[in-house]
């Protein structure tokens, strides 16, 4: 398998722990969808990434997509239970997250645009979406040790990678203070090879 993406993408980082979680090998293809130049869209018509391109040259995209997959792939450290309500928390805790990611993304990409054209409203519309994601996962979460109580799974890794971009982009960002169930999460990821060996950079 070969996955496409990038370092700085936090979708990609998701799929890029899950493979390290399930121990499964993927090459991993640098390519930057935003360059005039990108293949990307050869593999993926919306032109985003990640792209996981299976053995028999099957691309697959959407993180979610491609984490579900890699999930059922080895029976080895299940990231998912099997369908119930269980795996539907784990699921919408990887709808927050995501969601939490897209609205710093969709930040970050106005920020750059030029002076005359981009809209500090928009990007505080985006920036508020974060802060309520954050107090939602922090109420959610309360005292658990986890995001589903007391084991692993997809959901902290979603929450990790979300915590992790928003260290990356936006460093002024204080989510630490008043969250210290979401601290305690992170620095538990931290220590996690699949996360230290994927930490974002430019």
């Amino acid at each position: 398998m070969k996955l496409i993406g990038s370092y700085t993408s936090p979708f990609v980082r998701k799929v890029r722990v899950v493979l390290a979680e399930k121990k499964i090998e993927a090459e991993f293809a640098i390519e930057s969808p935003w360059t005039p130049d990108s293949h990307v869209p050869d593999h993926n018509p919306l032109g985003k990434i990640p792209v996981l391109i299976l053995d028999d040259g099957t691309p697959l995209f959407d993180s979610r997509v491609i984490v579900e997959y890699l999930d059922n792939v080895t029976p080895n450290n299940k990231l998912m239970p099997a369908p119930n309500r269980e795996r539907m928390e784990v699921k919408r805790w990887e709808a927050l997250a995501d969601g939490l990611v897209e609205a710093g993304v969709t930040a970050v990409l106005e920020a750059k645009r030029p002076a005359g054209e981009k809209s500090s409203a928009w990007i505080e519309r985006q920036q508020e979406k974060v802060r309520r994601a954050l107090d939602y996962m922090a109420s959610e979460l309360g005292e658990n040790p986890w995001c589903m109580g007391t084991h692993f799974s997809l959901a902290d890794i979603t929450v990790g990678v979300a915590l992790g971009y928003l260290d990356f982009r936006f460093p002024d960002l204080d989510w630490r203070s008043s969250r210290p169930g979401l601290v305690r999460v992170f620095d538990k990821l931290m220590q996690r090879p699949s996360f230290i060996d994927t930490v974002p950079h430019d």
